[in-house]
């Protein structure tokens, strides 16, 4: 990631904007278990930005 992550909690257009993603994308993610570990606040959403830090740093390392 090329500039820094903020500090607050990030909602899933957050994260699609921060990662060039469609929204729907960070929802399959979600579905699949495959992306960033996420919680809810009532009905909505949300992605600490150092899981998000964390997830991708695993992405990169995997790829390598």
């Amino acid at each position: 990631m090329t500039h820094p992550l903020p500090d607050r909690y990030l909602t899933p257009v957050d994260l699609a904007d921060l990662l060039g993603v469609p929204v729907e994308t960070v929802y399959q993610w979600r579905r699949k278990r495959t992306g960033p570990r996420g919680f809810r606040v009532g009905r909505h959403v949300r992605f600490d930005p150092e899981d998000v830090r964390a997830w991708v740093q695993c992405q990169i390392e995997e790829a390598a």
